[in-house]
């Protein structure tokens, strides 16, 4: 018994030491975790951080965030609207907190928890500050522990006010501005305390979102933030409704004087990196800013030049000169997905909508691939004989170009001469549910009518999802996701995001080795054969009704490349379709592209069509298809009033007239002259603006 007790008492007291060595190497892990953080003393002499990269893949750099407007001022000289609009939008507790809202902290982590995601923050100002002036932009529990150690460091050390000012000073806002006061100077060119409630609400709207919420980026979301902060302000009682309501109706004068990017070679596709880095690295617009960070991405510079190129020579040569007459391109590498190319409209000072990957807009015939893909994963052939003869389906009379209609027809030829008529009975024989299917596993998401109509592109797509579809057939049934970012470092080299490319098979080879088949057709001897660039290329030409809208989508074996012409206020570009231009275009960036490749064709030899069944090129020469897909100036897909028709007339006269020399053909119109239609430029959607509050934290 005694030896027990002795032995229990040598046990606990073995436990005592062992908890006693645990407690003191926790405190020595604390204090030398402390000794790691920087001294709050330092804060005096920051300086905004290193530049971020965007990089193409051949080493251009395309984007820098380096060149900066930064300017100090004391609290004093900030308005007292601006300091509460920052309150009442960032941290509508600040004066309250020691640092950190530990509701907020709560709040945010059940409702991301519930979501299995960040969706919402719980950074104060004072967090803001510390992530800004002493840590990296790494979203890691370590970072985010340092940054609620220091926060309670700078409030214990530094009165609200100077860190208020701190905050105000140092804050990115977007354009190059750092800063309350280099914000006044680049959007309004006031000084700081001149500003009035509705400027200072603009910019209290910033710090979430610099880019998105940017009057030079969007005076839609501009306008909406400044409201969304207005409300606040009120909800605060900092001012009155009446006061906001008469802010909100002030209209935003942005000084005129200030160009963004000054270092923006492919915008359109930076803003696409920009959203990439957010969606699938988990990267916010803030630590992209701040980081210094070098982004690696799929573009190549020199395809972006030549695609630049060709939309411009070619939109010259068709008199693409109004605003609202755009154009957009996107390209990309069949078996990869990494974007080549990325052109979302011809002027991005002008305009800063993609309408790659956010304009919905009706394919034409373009659409008949999914038609037809359809009918030969049910058993047809290119090779099946179908009636090109009239054809009705319930009230639906669809009728080919000009009337005109050949007989008995195999596949192939059908869709070369884009057949009006043989869609339709496509269609109809195998169901508007097979064709929906269809368009859906190979990408298509916008929405799609169940109704035959569909079969003639009576539904608007975006151009990014044709291309991802038309790339499946090149790839052998193989949908690939396209992407912009390749892979993300630290400045110190470290690689923080690597880029995986997204396969799934969604159709068997049997029937992508037809489709390619009977598209090859289509550039050889058949509708696109403005495309032709001597060497195996397939793809499908679209026109809808009024030649509002015009399609060129094709790849060779490499390649998949898109292109869309057409006028954002929706009128007609009299006679355009997409054999022309959009085919001029993709042939003449396609030829660099593919200029150092071997020629090589798309490997399907068990299926190739014999050469005594290929198209007739002189009877299809007799046809003019060169100059129309399938389209019946008769027939439309849409519902017009007799205004929109009327102006329709008139802009294709008004065009006819102004380039008659040496353009190309444009059918005759008539009609009074009337007044060109008022053209709005088209804006990205809007984000929530009810948003959380201080949402820009870990």
């Amino acid at each position: 018994m005694k030896i027990y007790k002795q032995n229990k008492k040598g046990f606990c007291s073995i436990i005592i030491v062992l908890f006693l060595a645990f407690v003191m190497a926790g405190i020595a892990s604390g204090l030398l975790y402390l000794n790691n953080l920087p001294p709050i003393s330092e804060l005096k002499n920051f300086q905004p951080t290193l530049a971020s990269q965007i990089v193409s893949s051949d080493g251009m750099v395309i984007k820098t965030f380096g060149s900066y407007k930064y300017k100090k001022v004391k609290i004093k000289q900030i308005p007292d609207n601006l300091r509460k609009a920052i309150i009442a939008t960032e941290d509508k507790n600040f004066y309250i907190h020691k640092g950190f809202d530990p509701i907020a902290l709560i709040r945010s982590t059940v409702s991301n928890l519930v979501a299995k995601k960040v969706v919402q923050g719980a950074s104060t100002i004072t967090q803001q500050l510390a992530r800004i002036l002493f840590l990296s932009s790494e979203r890691t529990i370590d970072r985010k522990i340092k940054e609620l150690i220091i926060a309670y460091r700078l409030e214990k050390t530094l009165p609200k006010d100077e860190i208020l000012e701190m905050y105000l000073n140092h804050v990115y806002l977007g354009e190059g501005a750092y800063g309350v006061s280099a914000a006044a100077e680049l959007y309004f060119n006031k000084n700081i305390e001149d500003l009035t409630l509705s400027e200072a609400a603009l910019i209290a709207g910033l710090p979430q979102a610099p880019s998105a919420y940017s009057p030079y980026q969007s005076m839609e979301k501009a306008k909406a933030r400044r409201a969304m902060v207005l409300e606040r302000m009120v909800k605060m009682n900092f001012i009155t409704e009446e006061e906001a309501e008469k802010a909100n109706k002030v209209e935003i004068k942005i000084n005129k004087a200030h160009r963004p990017y000054a270092l923006n070679k492919a915008p359109y596709f930076v803003d696409l990196v920009m959203k990439e880095l957010q969606n699938k690295a988990g990267i916010t617009e803030e630590e992209i800013i701040h980081g210094g960070y070098k982004i690696y991405t799929t573009l190549k510079y020199k395809y972006q030049k030549t695609a630049d190129e060709s939309v411009s020579s070619n939109i010259a040569k068709w008199g693409f000169k109004k605003p609202y007459q755009q154009v957009a391109l996107v390209s990309f590498d069949v078996v990869t997905g990494r974007i080549l190319a990325y052109i979302g409209g011809k002027d991005y000072y002008e305009s800063q909508f993609d309408r790659v990957s956010l304009a919905v807009r009706q394919p034409g015939s373009s659409f008949k691939v999914f038609v037809y893909a359809a009918a030969v994963e049910k058993g047809l052939t290119p090779q099946t004989i179908c009636n090109d003869a009239p054809v009705g389906i319930g009230n639906w009379r669809p009728r080919n170009y000009a009337n005109k209609y050949r007989g008995k027809l195999p596949l192939y030829k059908a869709l070369a001469y884009s057949s009006n008529s043989i869609a339709a009975r496509l269609i109809q024989e195998v169901g508007v549910d097979s064709v929906i299917n269809m368009a859906r596993r190979l990408g298509i998401t916008t929405y799609l009518a169940h109704d035959p109509t569909i079969a003639l592109g009576s539904n608007g797509v975006k151009l990014i999802e044709m291309a991802t579809a038309y790339g499946t057939f090149a790839n052998g049934g193989v949908k690939v996701e396209p992407y912009a970012v390749e892979r993300v470092e630290t400045s110190n080299g470290r690689t923080i995001y690597q880029a995986g490319s997204n396969y799934k098979r969604v159709m068997d080879t049997r029937t992508a080795a037809y489709m390619v088949e009977m598209m090859e057709q289509v550039v050889k001897m058949g509708t696109g054969r403005a495309a032709n660039i001597d060497r195996p290329a397939a793809g499908k030409t679209g026109t809808t009704d009024s030649y509002k809208d015009a399609w060129f989508v094709g790849f060779t074996p490499n390649v998949v490349t898109g292109v869309w012409m057409g006028n954002d206020n929706n009128t007609s570009n009299g006679g355009l379709t997409g054999g022309t231009a959009p085919a001029m275009i993709w042939a003449q960036y396609m030829r660099v592209v593919e200029a150092n490749n071997p020629i090589m064709g798309f490997l399907y030899p068990e299926i190739t069509i014999n050469d005594k069944d290929k198209l007739d090129t002189e009877s299809l020469n007799s046809d003019g298809l060169v100059t129309e897909e399938g389209i019946n100036p008769d027939e439309e897909n849409t519902i017009e009033t007799t205004k929109e028709t009327d102006i329709i007339k008139q802009q294709s006269e008004q065009l006819n007239k102004q380039y008659n020399q040496g353009s190309p053909p444009h059918p005759k119109t008539a009609g009074p002259p009337i007044p060109e239609p008022e053209y709005t430029p088209p804006v990205p959607p809007l984000p929530d603006s009810k948003a959380p509050a201080g949402s820009t934290g870990f």
